[in-house]
Formats: C-alpha cells, sequence, structure tokens
C-alpha cells in the first residue's frame, strides 16, 4: 500500500546504495570467514540464521531491550486515538502500539514492513508532551515505517552486529585459551578478527551516514503530513533538553539502540560519540523544520505548536 507520506527519492537511493554496498561488504566478510574457517556450511548456515532472526524477531528484542509492551485503546486510548487519525491521513496500515515503562523521553518504531510494524513511546515522553507534539513525534516515527526505512536499518545493522559479535568472540578466546592453540589457529583467529573489526567499521560508517539522513526525511514528512512543524520544533527542543538532564550512566543501557530513536540518548556531554551519531545535530533539524514552518506560513514558534 502507498501512503501519503510524501516520497523521498534522496532517501530512496540512499537506501538503496547503501544496501547495496552493505551486500557487497556482505558478500565479502562471509567469504573471507569461510577462507579463514574453511567451513562454509558451518558459516553460512550461522550468518543466514542470524539474518533471519533479526529480519524476523527484531521488533520483539527492540522491545524486549526497551521494556516495552504492547498497549491496548482501553489502556491508552489518547495515544491509540492520534495513532489512528495519523495512520488514516496518512492512508497506512495502524502499526502495534507499545509503551515502555522508562522516564526517559524518547519513541522508536521497529519491524520488518508497514504490516509488521510497532510503534512504541515510553511513559516519560506522555509525561512531557502537549498533545501536538506527540503527534509530531508519531507523525516522525510513522514516515519511519511507511517509507521502509525502519526495516532497511534493521538488516544494514545486521552486519555490523555479526561483525562484532565475532571480534568480541575472537578477543575473549584469545585470552581464556590462547595457551592451549597452536600457532596456526592463533594466526587465523588474529585474520578473522582482523576481518571482522575492518566490516565493522565500514559497516558502523555506512549505516551512520545513512541514519543522519533518514531521520531529516522524516522530520520533513511528519511537518508536512501534519501542517505543524513548530510543534514537531517543540517536541525535538523539550525532549533533547530533557536528554541532557539525564546521567549518562542511566543512559548507557539503551544506547545500543540509538539508531532507532526519535533523539539519540547521547546525555549533557556527547563529545566524540557526537561525531559518529546516528542522528543529526538539534540544530540542522530545527532549522530544517524552521524553512518548512516558513514555506507552509506558519510561525515557527513553541506558542504555536500547542
Amino acid at each position: 500500500m502507498q501512503s501519503r507520506f510524501r516520497s523521498d527519492r534522496r532517501l530512496t537511493v540512499r537506501m538503496t546504495v547503501t544496501l547495496f554496498l552493505l551486500g557487497l561488504l556482505y558478500v565479502a566478510f562471509v567469504a573471507a570467514l569461510v577462507v579463514l574457517l574453511k567451513s562454509w556450511v558451518l558459516v553460512v548456515v550461522v550468518v543466514v540464521a542470524m539474518l533471519g532472526a533479526q529480519y524476523w524477531f527484531s521488533d520483539r528484542v527492540a522491545l524486549f531491550a526497551m521494556r516495552g509492551r504492547v498497549v491496548e485503546r482501553e489502556e491508552y486510548p489518547e495515544l491509540h486515538t492520534v495513532i489512528d487519525r495519523l495512520c488514516a491521513i496518512a492512508d497506512m496500515p495502524k502499526p502495534v502500539v507499545a509503551v515502555s515503562e522508562m522516564d526517559m523521553p524518547n519513541a522508536f518504531a521497529t519491524g520488518r514492513s508497514p504490516d509488521h510494524a510497532v510503534v512504541c513511546v515510553t511513559t516519560g515522553l506522555l509525561r512531557r508532551l502537549e498533545p501536538a507534539e506527540l503527534e509530531g513525534v508519531l507523525a516522525h516515527e510513522l514516515s519511519h515505517v511507511a517509507h521502509k526505512d525502519v526495516a532497511v536499518i534493521t538488516i544494514a545493522s545486521f552486519l555490523g552486529v555479526i561483525a562484532g559479535l565475532i571480534v568480541r568472540f575472537a578477543f575473549y578466546s584469545q585470552m581464556f585459551g590462547g595457551a592451549r592453540r597452536d600457532q596456526n589457529a592463533a594466526v587465523v583467529f588474529a585474520a578473522v578478527m582482523g576481518v571482522s573489526a575492518a566490516v565493522y567499521a565500514i559497516s558502523f560508517l555506512l549505516i551512520r551516514a545513512l541514519s543522519r539522513y533518514r531521520e531529516l526525511a522524516a522530520d520533513r514528512a511528519a511537518a508536512q503530513l501534519t501542517g505543524r512543524p513548530s510543534a514537531l520544533a517543540s517536541a525535538l527542543t523539550k525532549v533533547s533538553g530533557d536528554l541532557a538532564r539525564i546521567p549518562t550512566k542511566d543512559l548507557r543501557t539503551v544506547q545500543a539502540f540509538n539508531a532507532f530513536y526519535f533523539t539519540p540518548a547521547l546525555g549533557s556531554e556527547p563529545g566524540v560519540a557526537g561525531l559518529f551519531s546516528t542522528h543529526p545535530s538539534l540544530e540542522q533539524r530545527l532549522e530544517q523544520l524552521g524553512r518548512i514552518s516558513a514555506e507552509l506560513g506558519e510561525a515557527a514558534t513553541p506558542g504555536k505548536a500547542g
């Protein structure tokens, strides 16, 4: 089904190029593991099984990690009403609605397709935002589903996850079992670790570049669908400010899912981490929303948002 969210050709091109490059990297990675480990059956079976698991169960994994649970209309009627209205306007299937009992204000969407998607918000977000601001955030998340970029990010992140796990496994294997291996085994493990580290680094950079653009695309689509970019700008400012006041140690447990969040959990002083963020800066996002607001003839002030 084609939704009424404006299509974004530049986003589509970027997703296609990223998947193509990651596909080449994926093939090279598997080939290198087969050569080094001399067991193509084991490598292919494990990699395919894990890719399938990530594709089919990514929404459940994300909900579990964020302590989210599916909620029905009787429990959160206002949340369901907003999502119903946005889905009707966008002419798209309604996703599963979930809530996470976390004070961290945030939201995310996940799922392999618009027909199998989940939109989750935290109770911290629901407590802090006005209705129009919440509508802007939910429209942002629904645009990820409609444009299918949430599925692309889920698949794209798989390679980096596998490479990272192999690096960790090789590292601990060398630490705790190095004395029991001969020199040839040590060379093979070092080679596997080197290839995995290189694959992880390349996939990391490719995913970050795509992720930053898709967040700008989702902001644009949400602002155009709701017609109230100032409400989304107000929500961004409010959520980013509140996240900055949450201790960094409390955010570390959820930072693995930053690519899926409305706003990254970076803490008050992101430092070097900000350079490799999955999201563009707050200033970039607000500047774009300001331009859209001017185009729509809306006064881009928080006072107009509510």
